[in-house]
C-alpha cells in the first residue's frame, strides 16, 4: 500500500469525458489499495475566461477579488470529478483550500504557501476516502481570503499536499509521457529520461519546459519529494497501478541525483526561442554603474536572463549584452532611457531574432570537455555564438534564431542523445 498524491492538469480535465477518464486512473490506484489524494487544475482555458472577465469588469481590479474569481475554475472540476468518482462507487470529497487548510502569504495572485494541515485528510484516508483537492490556491489567515499561487501553481500544490500528507509519490499527469532528452517535435529521436535529478529538472523547468512548474521542482527538492510525470492520455487500464518498486516501469521520476546509478554527461538540450537581445556599447566602467543600469529593469519587473561584459581596449569603458524576454523587449529599451539619465549616454542595440540553446546533465560536473564538443558542434555547422553563460550543471549559448532546430538537432546527436 502506498500514500499516492495525483496531480492532473487543465489538458487533462479540459471536459466532463476527459475527467472521467481522470476517474479510471484514480479508481486504478484506489482498487489496488492505495491512499489516493488527486490535485486538479481548472479544465483547459476556464482560467483565461475567468480573467478576460475579470479585466472587462475593471482593469484597476482588487487582487482579492480577482483571486476570489480565477480560483473558481479548479473548484469547479474538483467537485464535478467528485461526483463522477462517487458514481463509480468510490467514497469521494473535493476539498477547497481553505477547507484544509492551505495556508499562503498575502501576496494575491503569487501567494507561497506557508503551511498545510493535513491532520483531516489522513483521518479520511485511513476510512478510504480519496480527497480531491483544488490546485492554485490556499487562504491567506491574517484576512481568511482565498490567495491564488500564479499560473502553473497546482504543480506546486501537489508537491506541497505529497509533503504535508507523507506521500510515497507524487504523480503529475500531463498530455506527455516523461521528460524527454529534448522536443520530440524538432528531434523525432528524442529518448524519453527513466529517471532526472531534481537540479536537471529545475534547469529545464526555468528554461521554459512546461512539464513541471520551477516552484514545484524547488519544494519537492528541499523536501526530497519523489515526482513522477506520466501522461493521463494513456489508457489506465494499460498502466499499473504504484508500485514502489516498479515506479521506473513508466514515465519520468524527478529524484536525489543519488538515486540514478547511471547518468549520461549530458541528459538534455533545451531551447528558449522568445529571447531578445540588448546591448549597451561604451558604457562607462566604474563601480555602481551596473547597479544603475539594470536598477530600472528590476523596478519595471523585467528579467534579466543572460548577461555579458566586455572591457573595451581604452579600458575606460565597458560593452554590456543580456537578454530579456523578446515581449519584453519595449518596456526594456524604455527603462533604459532612464539609466543613460543617470549615468550618461551610451549606444544601444537590439534583436529580437535570437534563441537560447542549452546543454544540461549533472555528469558535466565531472566530465570535462563538454563545452568545447559544443562549440565545435555548432562551428562544424556554421553557427555563430553571440554569448555564452555556465553553471555547475548547465552550458546556454546565445545564436541567431534561425539557426535554433539546427543547434538543437546537432547537439542532441553529438552528445549521444538520439534513440537507437
Amino acid at each position: 500500500m502506498a500514500v499516492v498524491v495525483m496531480k492532473f492538469g487543465g489538458t487533462s480535465v479540459a471536459n466532463v469525458e476527459r475527467i472521467r477518464n481522470v476517474a479510471r486512473h484514480v479508481k486504478r490506484e484506489v482498487d489496488a489499495g492505495n491512499k489516493v489524494c488527486v490535485v486538479v487544475s481548472a479544465m483547459a482555458g476556464v482560467t483565461n475566461q475567468l480573467v478576460a472577465w475579470v479585466r472587462e469588469a475593471s482593469v484597476l481590479h482588487d487582487a482579492r477579488e480577482y483571486d476570489a474569481v480565477v480560483a473558481t475554475g479548479e473548484q469547479v472540476t474538483a467537485g464535478l470529478l467528485a461526483i463522477v468518482l462517487q458514481s463509480m462507487g468510490l467514497q469521494a470529497r473535493s476539498w477547497q483550500g481553505w477547507q484544509i487548510p492551505i495556508t499562503t502569504t498575502a501576496a494575491h495572485g503569487s501567494a507561497r504557501i506557508t503551511g498545510i494541515d493535513g491532520a483531516e485528510l489522513r483521518r479520511r484516508f485511513n476510512e478510504g476516502e480519496v480527497a480531491v483537492v483544488t490546485g492554485f490556491q490556499g487562504v491567506e489567515p491574517e484576512r481568511r481570503r482565498i490567495a491564488t499561487l500564479g499560473r502553473g501553481g497546482s504543480d506546486t500544490s501537489a508537491v506541497a499536499m505529497a509533503v504535508a500528507l507523507k506521500a510515497d509519490v507524487c504523480d503529475i499527469y500531463t498530455d506527455v509521457d516523461g521528460v524527454y532528452t529534448t522536443d520530440p517535435r524538432i528531434v523525432p529521436k528524442a529518448r524519453r529520461l527513466p529517471k532526472v535529478s531534481y537540479e536537471e529538472m529545475l534547469e529545464m523547468a526555468s528554461l521554459g519546459s512546461k512539464v513541471l512548474q520551477t516552484r514545484s521542482v524547488e519544494l519537492a527538492m528541499v523536501n526530497r519529494m519523489r515526482v513522477r510525470v506520466l501522461s493521463s492520455f494513456v489508457a489506465p487500464e494499460a498502466m499499473s497501478p504504484v508500485r514502489l518498486d516498479k515506479l521506473e516501469d513508466i514515465g519520468t521520476i524527478v529524484c536525489d541525483e543519488d538515486e540514478i546509478v547511471e547518468s549520461q554527461v549530458v541528459s538534455g538540450i533545451a531551447y528558449v526561442k522568445d529571447e531578445a537581445k540588448v546591448t549597451l556599447i561604451k558604457v562607462e566602467d566604474k563601480p555602481g554603474v551596473a547597479a544603475r543600469i539594470f536598477g530600472p529593469l528590476a523596478d519595471a519587473n523585467i528579467n534579466v536572463d543572460m548577461i555579458v561584459q566586455s572591457v573595451t581596449p581604452d579600458g575606460k569603458h565597458t560593452d554590456m549584452t543580456f537578454t530579456v524576454q523578446a515581449t519584453e523587449l519595449a518596456r526594456t529599451l524604455e527603462a533604459l532611457k532612464a539609466a543613460k539619465k543617470d549615468i550618461g549616454e551610451f549606444a544601444v542595440q537590439s534583436s529580437a531574432d535570437v534563441a537560447k540553446i542549452s546543454v544540461i546533465g549533472i555528469g558535466m560536473r565531472s566530465h570535462a570537455g563538454v563545452a568545447a564538443m559544443m562549440f565545435k558542434a555548432l562551428s562544424s555547422k556554421g553557427i555563430n555564438i553571440l554569448a555564452i553563460t555556465t553553471s555547475e550543471i548547465k552550458i546556454s549559448v546565445l545564436i541567431d534564431a534561425a539557426y535554433a532546430e539546427l543547434a538543437v538537432r546537432t547537439l542532441h546527436s553529438i552528445y549521444g542523445l538520439d534513440a537507437d
